[in-house]
């Protein structure tokens, strides 16, 4: 019987060494869970507490970058809507004509001399838009042209926007008819046959309705009237 408590103490008692082995692998093994639960954690902390100033501050950012553009790119579309035009480009726009007239034979035609300022948009802006028509349908005529009597009548003058001129003209009304617009510097010009003719059918008549004159007279030497303002 005491052999065998001997034996039964001797299995289950551990030396000092053992004893303190244990408790420095239970020591260390909590502290590493302790530090490793820690060291998980703090970085999905960390990230989401910097990640969310990061997006309300890109947020903040592309809110004040678009809110600054807006009103520049509202301003540049309405100043480009609001810039003026010249040319054909600016028909809409013109709200008066001077147009004299001129006559290149002296003898035997006597006529008055004509000259005429038209404030009536509507007649101002039908004679621009004939020019212009013409001109974007010049005639292809080529080699020898038969014309009508060639009385040496032709026509200038300048289309206004109230002071800003728009373009000036030349308009050969007798003999083959010839059109001519120069604006910003720039100079067509097309003979009124063909397509030219087709697309502008009414130029020497709103000619004459401008000039407050028959549209027979328009081609030929009239006597009569002078400054008509």
């Amino acid at each position: 019987m005491e052999l065998m408590a001997r034996g039964i103490r001797q299995s289950t008692m551990m030396s000092p060494r053992q004893v303190r082995g244990t408790v420095l692998a239970v020591l260390l093994c909590a502290a590493l869970a302790g530090c490793g639960s820690v060291t998980a954690s703090a970085p999905a902390g960390a990230g989401a507490s910097s990640s969310a100033p990061a997006t309300s501050s890109s947020q903040a950012s592309s809110s004040a970058q678009a809110a600054s553009s807006a009103p520049a790119a509202s301003s540049a579309s309405a100043s480009a809507a609001a810039a003026p035009a010249t040319g054909c480009a600016s028909v809409s726009q013109a709200t008066s004509v001077t147009v004299h007239r001129v006559i290149h034979l002296v003898e035997p035609t006597r006529a008055g001399a004509l000259s005429k300022t038209q404030h009536n948009a509507t007649l101002v802006q039908a004679l621009f838009g004939q020019f212009c028509a013409a001109l974007s349908h010049p005639s292809a005529a080529k080699g020898l042209v038969h014309c009508a009597a060639d009385y040496g009548i032709s026509y200038t003058g300048t289309f206004y926007d109230g002071t800003r001129s728009l373009a000036t003209f030349i308009y050969g009304a007798s003999g083959c008819q010839m059109v001519s617009l120069t604006a910003d510097g720039q100079t067509k010009a097309t003979m009124v046959l063909g397509a030219a003719y087709t697309a502008a059918p009414k130029l020497r008549a709103d000619m004459a309705a401008v000039l407050g004159v028959p549209r027979l007279a328009i081609a030929q030497p009239v006597s009569g009237s002078g400054a008509n303002k």
